[in-house]
């Protein structure tokens, strides 16, 4: 390796670990982390972390107030400018569409905003879907309670936040929608055990959703991919394939959000 090439790859490195201490700082409360929990949280030295750190601060990518590190004003500033979907958007379609075509169903990729909601970014569809439900879905919000998505996000949420969000009495959207929040409290507990979500009959009838989450490096929620379509067709025996590909499609996702991010 030349001389060039070593730089540049030592330099590529700094940047990555630079990116992974911001997005660790994203997840951090607002009141920002110390060095030494930055450091430990991304799998540093605490040396390397400070000077980057450093050299962030000089540049208004993060502040620092007292002994605590947060978030800059020039990240904020910068951020503003883009749009926050096209990039991930870009990235994301050809597996969903590989997804699709494995099944001949629709996927979908959604992310949480700022509301403890979701937003539906992109989907993919096979060549036999038909019908106006199975398509332009982007844009389109669900109740939580009552899609594999929606359970997802609840369950990546603290019980008191998800008592606080949705109400006593839950709305029936179909046969089998979860109306009572003790039984739904314990269908999310079984989610985060096992790593996905699922409805059946619950949003509609017939209709079969299967959901897995998207996280970053630092195992943040970033997106939630779902595969759906109707029983007839895509019947619960389907499910483990289903999950299995899934959980594949989920690793790749991470793999080209991400690029190198674990490098040291």
């Amino acid at each position: 390796m030349s001389e060039a090439s070593a730089a540049s790859d030592l330099g590529n490195k700094s940047v990555t670990k630079a990116m992974r201490l911001l997005r660790e700082l994203a997840a951090q409360p607002r009141s920002g982390a110390t060095v030494s929990t930055l450091a430990k949280a991304v799998g540093i030295s605490r040396p390397t972390a400070f000077r980057l750190l450093s050299s962030l601060e000089r540049n208004g990518f993060v502040d620092r107030v007292d002994t605590h590190y947060i978030l800059g004003w020039e990240l904020a500033r910068i951020g503003r400018h883009a749009d926050p979907h096209a990039g991930l958007v870009a990235r994301a379609h050809p597996l969903l569409q590989e997804l699709a075509d494995s099944f001949d169903e629709t996927a979908t990729l959604s992310v949480p905003d700022s509301a403890d909601g979701l937003d539906l970014i992109a989907e993919a569809t096979g060549s036999r879907v038909v019908g106006i439900r199975a398509r332009h879905m982007v844009g389109q919000h669900w109740p939580l309670h009552a899609s594999s998505t929606g359970k997802v996000l609840l369950a990546e949420m603290p019980v008191e936040r998800v008592l606080a969000l949705l109400p006593g009495t839950l709305e029936a959207y179909a046969s089998r929608t979860i109306t009572d929040r003790v039984v739904l409290l314990r269908e999310l507990e079984q989610i985060r055990e096992q790593g996905f979500g699922i409805i059946d009959n619950e949003l509609e009838e017939e209709l079969l959703s299967l959901s897995r989450p998207v996280r970053d490096p630092s195992g943040n929620l970033v997106a939630i991919l779902t595969l759906n379509g109707p029983r007839y067709r895509f019947s619960r025996d389907r499910i483990p394939e289903a999950l299995q590909q899934m959980q594949a499609i989920v690793d790749r996702l991470a793999a080209v959000f991400w690029q190198d991010s674990a490098a040291d």
